[in-house]
């Protein structure tokens, strides 16, 4: 008895932030793992040269401040040595008058720290009394406003308790820092920029070489032996590759056009003889010789005729897998509606699977459409259904069609015996047959005729548990609506 069931295309499910297909493709690709690599070198390397840069330039500045309060203070102590601490103090006074155009600082203190001379007005607060040198702030006026600025020095300790405090104001080489620094940090983020379009160009163009051996051997796999792998005249690893690729494509063409004329002599050679053997078979059975025939001569004759319908059965089957291997009939491809021609085949066996006591329903989607050969579809189709009705001994046998994930499903499920997980994948090999005994009518070719067809559909076919029995799955492209 066959029913059948209308399913309604439920409603995409939309989950929240995913990332997008192409870019989780582009991240996994060894082209992005060494253009990544790239930019980290590159980027470490940037970053290196920069600091480097701004390491001596600071360096630099700060050495020269030095040496010039170092000559500084060795002139003041030539005049305290020739003139004393009184020498000492004029000569500061001296230099501390103006406008401190040189920038100079001074201050010369009592023992009890009180100021004697300089352009200080007091000691630094929070800076130690301690000789060596030192870093402080020094108040300034500088248009009307009061600022802070940095200054350097050097504390000299004068006999009887007499402090010396030479510095320089490095405000002017505190912003010349910060100018290289803020140079240097653009110049770097322009580098890094620079590295990462480099980086992307490379990686793309990587992609994009690989990407034509992929697509060309993707046509190949669907049955266009003549493609090849375009070369592009740069004699670079990829041409050699390239090259390679087509000459070992030509090679393969070669001998499948050998083999595919060995089949065709095959056919002419061994089909049409077994036709007229089986013909004269049945002549001989129906014709006048046949009245005297005992009845162990006649069902001698009807055992020779089934053994030649079994025959030419297996090479009929063997060239069909052959003719869909090889991607014969293309022009036949059509938009087709998948659920019509499931249909149609549950129909064709409700006579068989009603006389076996089996309940095959189809439970369809509408508009569930795909590009294909119908008469190639069909065969796969009966051949599963058939072995449904052959192998699961009873019980229900479901027939299902619906759209998936961008794909469009055909699935048949049966509560039969099933098939172990570890011989899944053999049984697609041609002439595997899993029972023993191998009593059960068959050649053991059928999925090898279904996995021919789902190749020559860009479809997946898969096997799997039915909890109990078998679920087989074939997933095409679905043809937008």
């Amino acid at each position: 008895m066959v029913t059948e069931k209308l399913l309604l295309p439920a409603p995409p499910i939309r989950s929240g932030r995913q990332f997008p297909a192409h870019l989780r493709r582009l991240v996994h690709t060894h082209a992005f793992r060494l253009a990544a690599l790239y930019f980290v070198v590159f980027a470490a390397s940037v970053l290196g040269v920069l600091f480097f840069v701004y390491w001596t330039s600071a360096d630099f500045v700060e050495r020269q401040t030095e040496a010039t309060l170092d000559a500084e203070i060795t002139g003041l102590a030539e005049q305290y040595a020739e003139r004393g601490l009184s020498g000492l103090v004029q000569i500061v006074a001296a230099r501390s008058a103006g406008d401190r155009g040189d920038a100079n600082l001074y201050l010369i203190t009592g023992p009890g720290g009180q100021p004697l001379a300089g352009n200080i007005a007091a000691w630094p607060s929070g800076v130690p009394a301690r000789p060596g040198w030192l870093s402080f702030t020094v108040a300034s006026d500088a248009s009307g406003r009061v600022a802070t600025e940095p200054a350097r020095g050097r504390l000299i300790i004068i006999p009887g308790g007499y402090r010396l405090l030479v510095g320089r104001d490095i405000s002017d080489a505190a912003a010349f820092r910060d100018r290289v620094k803020l140079t240097l940090l653009w110049s770097g983020l322009v580098a890094l920029g620079v590295g990462l379009a480099g980086g992307t160009a490379m990686s793309r163009n990587l992609l994009r070489r690989v990407e034509l051996v992929n697509r060309t051997s993707e046509r190949v796999m669907a049955g266009n032996l003549s493609d090849r792998v375009p070369v592009e005249g740069t004699s670079d690893e990829f041409d050699q590759l390239a090259i390679n690729l087509n000459r070992m494509l030509d090679q393969i063409e070669r001998l499948m056009t050998a083999m595919r004329e060995v089949t065709d002599d095959v056919a002419h050679d061994l089909k049409t003889p077994l036709s007229r053997l089986r013909a004269r078979l049945e002549l001989a059975l129906l014709g006048s010789g046949a009245a005297a025939a005992t009845p162990a001569q006649s069902e001698a004759i009807r055992g020779a005729i089934d053994e030649a319908d079994r025959l030419l059965a297996t090479f009929n089957a063997l060239l069909g897998i052959a003719a869909a291997e090889a991607g014969a009939g293309r022009d036949r491809t059509e938009p087709l509606d998948l659920a019509e021609i499931a249909r149609s085949a549950v129909e064709f066996y409700e006579p068989v699977a009603e006389e076996q006591g089996f309940e095959l329903s189809l439970a369809a989607e509408p508009a569930v459409r795909i590009r294909g050969d119908r008469h190639l579809l069909s065969q796969a189709l009966a051949n599963l259904i058939d072995n449904a009705l052959k192998y699961a001994g009873g019980g229900d046998v479901q027939v299902g069609v619906f759209a998936a994930d961008g794909h469009a499903v055909l699935e048949i499920a049966d509560r039969g015996p099933g098939i172990p997980e570890a011989d899944r994948e053999s049984v697609f090999d041609r002439f595997v047959r899993l029972e023993p005994s191998r009593s059960t009518p068959g050649n053991g070719l059928g999925l090898s005729l279904v996995r021919a067809v789902a190749r020559r559909h860009d479809a997946a076919v898969s096997l799997a548990d039915n909890r109990p029995g078998l679920r087989v799955r074939l997933d095409f492209p679905l043809l937008p609506a």
